[in-house]
C-alpha cells in the first residue's frame, strides 16, 4: 500500500500540509491510514514531503508505516518512484491512494484489490460517475469495456470532457509491472509532471491489460483540496453511518 501524502495543499488557504487539516479532530491522513492497515496491515508506505517530519509524527502516532520523501513534487507518478526503495520485494499488487480522501472505506479498498486479481490485468482504477465530473481525470474505455487511458481535465478535448465517469485517484497495480512503467512515464504535459495516470496507457501498449472497478461512492473518494471541501467531508463523516 502506497499513499501519497507530500502535498502542501496551496488551495487550503494554510502553511500546513494538506493531510493534517483535521476532521472532528483527527488529521485526514490519520482515517485514511485506518483504511490502508486493514488491508495491508503494516505493510504501508507513505510518500511525505511538505512538512514531512510532521506528518511522519502524525501517521506515527496510531499507525505503523514506512516512509519516502519526495522532495520535489513533480506529479503522483514521481510521487510513487520515490516509494518504490520502501516497498517490499515480495509485493505482488500495490494499492495507491491520496491521504487527502478521509471517507475511503476498507471494503471499498478490498474489493479493487479481489477485482483486480480476478481479472488478472497489469492496472486496476477506481472509478464513480458524476454528474458534474469537471475539474477530474476522465476514464477513456473502448468499445470492449477496457480501460485505455485517463485524460486530465487541463488535456481533455471536448468529448473527453463529456465522459461521467471519473478517476478516484486510486489504484491497484502488479507490482513488478508499476515501477518497470513508471520508468517510462514522461512529463510532457500541461503540467510539466510525472502523471500515475500515464501507466494505464503503458500498460495498453505493453498488452498487460487495464480496467476499471467501479465501487464505492462519490463521496466516499472526495478529495479535500478547499477550505470548503473540508468543511464538506466533515459534514459527510457526521452523516455517515458508523
Amino acid at each position: 500500500m502506497v499513499v501519497l501524502a507530500a502535498g502542501k495543499g496551496t488551495r487550503m488557504k494554510s502553511d500546513k500540509a494538506k493531510v493534517l487539516h483535521e476532521v472532528h479532530g483527527r488529521p485526514m491522513v490519520d482515517y485514511v491510514m485506518a483504511s490502508a492497515a486493514e488491508i495491508a496491515g503494516s505493510d504501508v508506505v507513505v510518500v511525505v514531503g511538505h512538512q514531512a517530519d510532521a506528518v511522519k509524527a502524525a501517521v506515527a502516532r496510531r499507525h505503523a508505516a514506512l516512509f519516502a520523501r519526495q522532495d520535489e513534487q513533480l506529479g503522483t507518478g514521481h510521487a510513487v518512484m520515490c516509494a518504490r526503495h520502501a516497498v517490499g520485494e515480495a509485493t505482488r499488487q500495490v494499492v495507491i491512494l491520496c491521504g487527502d480522501v478521509p471517507l475511503v472505506r476498507p471494503e471499498t479498498l478490498k474489493e479493487l484489490v479481489r477485482a483486480h486479481e480476478a481479472a488478472g490485468r497489469a492496472v486496476s482504477v477506481l472509478a464513480v460517475s458524476l454528474d458534474d465530473p469537471t475539474g477530474y481525470g476522465r476514464m477513456v474505455t473502448g468499445d470492449n469495456g477496457a480501460l485505455l487511458r485517463i485524460v486530465e481535465e487541463k488535456d481533455a478535448g471536448a468529448d473527453e470532457k463529456a465522459i461521467k465517469e471519473i478517476n478516484s485517484g486510486i489504484y491497484c497495480v502488479d507490482a513488478d509491472f508499476l515501477f518497470s512503467a513508471l520508468d517510462k512515464v514522461k512529463s510532457d504535459n500541461a503540467q510539466g509532471e510525472y502523471y500515475l495516470t500515464d501507466i494505464v496507457e503503458i500498460a495498453v501498449q505493453d498488452g498487460a491489460g487495464a480496467g476499471v472497478v467501479t465501487g464505492g461512492s462519490a463521496r466516499e473518494v472526495t478529495g479535500v483540496n478547499t477550505v470548503n471541501d473540508l468543511e464538506t467531508v466533515r459534514q459527510m463523516l457526521e452523516e455517515r453511518p458508523t
